[in-house]
């Protein structure tokens, strides 16, 4: 965790590092698909499908200051409700999605560009990919990393890779006080079908206090524990889970 990115307390600094990172890269997003993009899926393709589109917990979402998102990943779906629940209509800022390189290419890859992702290699993040998401907490924004790394259908106890937890610590040493929350998704059926519930669950923010490789597994523990919680709560408002958690 020995990077150093130089001085980003700045607002102008920040502002203008971002905007040079999001033009080298072509990362920014656009301003007439994003909107366009918002409420085809927002108000046709979700209403549409799901005859019910539940949030819960939206009061810990942070309406201000940096935040990573980490949600639990259970459909391609997840990418559309996490915008509709915490995107610009609620929180007055997008969410800035961190995908795997495979995800960026073609023609869905041409979208996301456009849409405010940006690309990671899940084995060996890039110092681009890392000093990007810095550059976008640090300019107060929100970003979206599924800590488990891909769709997981099982029930299985949850797994996370420990490159959220790190990317947290990473903020932290920058002097970025970043909150995370842990988010829960759930749906009605294990693949969600036409005409099913969708929901989704804002667990209380959490705070990377320490660095280091045991607090990484720390972290990574209680974050694990507060996603399957929210998990829980999702699932049971879609009927899925008889039992409130």
């Amino acid at each position: 965790m020995a990077f150093n990115f130089g001085c980003l307390n700045s607002p102008e600094t920040v502002s203008s590092a971002l905007a040079t990172r999001e033009n080298s890269l072509g990362l920014a997003i656009d301003p007439f698909l994003a909107p366009v993009a918002m409420v085809t899926t927002q108000d046709i393709v979700l209403r549409q499908y799901f005859r019910e589109r539940i949030v819960l917990g939206q009061e810990n979402l942070p309406m201000e200051g940096p935040v990573l998102l980490a949600p639990t990943h259970r459909s391609r779906w997840d990418a559309l409700m996490l915008p509709m629940a915490a995107g610009r209509r609620v929180t007055g800022r997008d969410c800035r999605f961190m995908v795997t390189v495979d995800e960026m290419k073609g023609l869905q890859g041409w979208f996301l560009h456009r849409l405010g992702c940006f690309p990671v290699n899940q084995s060996k993040p890039s110092l681009t990919s890392l000093r990007y998401a810095i550059d976008l907490m640090a300019d107060g924004q929100q970003v979206v990393v599924f800590p488990e790394g891909t769709i997981n259908r099982t029930e299985k106890p949850i797994k996370l890779y420990q490159g959220l937890a790190r990317l947290a610590q990473l903020a932290k040493s920058q002097n970025i006080d970043v909150q995370v929350v842990p988010v829960g998704l759930g749906y009605s059926e294990a693949i969600p079908k036409a005409c099913g519930r969708a929901s989704i669950c804002f667990a209380e923010p959490m705070k990377v206090l320490e660095t280091g490789r045991e607090a990484v597994k720390s972290f990574n523990a209680e974050l694990s524990e507060k996603m399957h919680a929210a998990e829980q709560a999702a699932l049971h408002a879609v009927g899925r889970l008889k039992k409130a958690p």
